[in-house]
């Protein structure tokens, strides 16, 4: 398999400095950097990050992800406001919050995303947030405590197709990422989103099959991006998809009852997250 070297839009360097010694002087993470995402310098330059919370090591280790494995750093109190500080400081009017995974604390990290919520709308009530989140390990409390805040729209990613999804991400589980979609759809009324990678082993009819499991438990905003490998530990790929395809995927899930959906070889599951289902 060749070499895949996709091309990304040259960045002003003044506006990735800003970003970067904002973040730096706030002490923040973004999963931008973590995740080794090849859109941040882009959307850096459109005054865009991925803010992820409490800290950057993650308790669970899934073969595609980049963010680092291991024991939870001690919850920042002071985060919530040092994140609302740099957000009202590059004066952005939407922003996405995720986390790593957190399965170390009762509530998996839920009353921090709250709390970061909270933080943020009080400087701007008009800011437009998105919480892209864990799967808490399905506990109904933490997901009523996301559902509670004061947020535009609620996101988990899928990922992948069930017979990949435990080799892929080993301490998930397909099936809760599914409930967990479904508890948000039925119980929060803004919009909820979700992302399926390609490239890791899947089948057409099986990426399909996905698509629909996300319908029918009420998810209807859907990205869908290429699979690419962080490092030569990571999951391997297995296929390179062409840009036709992930338009042809595009219309398909659109005529499924998708009603929005971003699809294309760098997409990623917070690529032009203000744009999407506008």
């Amino acid at each position: 398999m060749m070499p895949y070297k996709p091309k990304v839009k040259a960045p002003h360097p003044a506006y990735i400095k800003k970003m970067q010694n904002t973040l730096r002087e706030h002490q923040l993470n973004t999963v931008c950097e973590a995740a080794a995402c090849p859109n941040r310098a882009e959307c850096y330059e459109r005054k865009s990050a991925t803010f992820m919370i409490l800290g950057d090591v993650c308790t669970r280790a899934c073969g595609f992800c980049n963010v680092k494995t291991g024991k939870g750093v001690v919850v920042d109190a002071d985060e919530a406001k040092r994140l609302a500080d740099a957000i009202a400081s590059l004066a952005l009017a939407y922003v996405v919050i995720t986390s790593v995974d957190r399965d170390d604390l009762n509530d998996y990290g839920a009353a921090h995303f709250a709390a970061c919520v909270s933080a943020i709308k009080e400087k701007n009530q008009e800011i437009k947030i998105e919480l892209l989140t864990p799967d808490f390990r399905f506990h109904i409390p933490s997901l009523d405590t996301i559902i509670a805040s004061d947020v535009y729209k609620l996101a988990h990613n899928q990922e992948t197709v069930r017979r990949l999804s435990k080799s892929v991400r080993p301490q998930s589980d397909y099936e809760r990422s599914l409930r967990v979609l479904e508890y948000y759809a039925k119980h929060f009324k803004g919009r909820i989103k979700s992302s399926l990678m390609l490239g890791l082993g899947e089948s057409e009819n099986e990426l399909r099959e996905t698509m629909q499991d996300l319908l029918d438990v009420g998810v209807r905003e859907l990205t869908i991006g290429q699979y690419l490998q962080p490092t030569p530990k990571h999951h391997k790929v297995e296929k390179y998809y062409s840009a036709e395809f992930f338009e042809t995927m595009k219309q398909e899930a659109y005529s499924m009852g998708f009603s929005a959906v971003a699809s294309g070889i760098l997409v990623r599951s917070s690529y032009f997250a203000e744009e999407l289902g506008r």
